[in-house]
């Protein structure tokens, strides 16, 4: 998962490209494709230079990452930690 964009997203990716490839990938930016920059491109110009894996799932969310990423958290892995406690209190 990498929020934000530029410098810190190309040298994750490339470090992905050095390992054949990330197993997922999600990218949570506000950059935009049509201005060639790396920050704006998509998950398929990811899949053709090899940095993330053809037989994965990569996404990209158009978005400001401060505040997306918390309610990513809150809907996914808070949720599952809350119902794993719940489980345990009725157990």
């Amino acid at each position: 998962m990498i929020l934000g964009g530029g410098l810190p997203k190309h040298h994750i990716q490339n470090a992905n490209l050095m390992r054949n490839g990330a197993d997922w990938s999600v990218f949570i930016n506000t950059g935009v494709g049509y201005d060639g920059s790396d920050s704006g491109a998509s998950p398929n110009e990811a899949y053709s230079w090899g940095k993330i894996r053809l037989t994965s799932t990569g996404v990209k969310i158009a978005a400001e990452a401060t505040l997306v990423f918390p309610l990513l958290v809150g809907k996914t892995f808070a949720k599952y930690h809350y119902e794993q406690l719940e489980k345990e209190t009725n157990s």
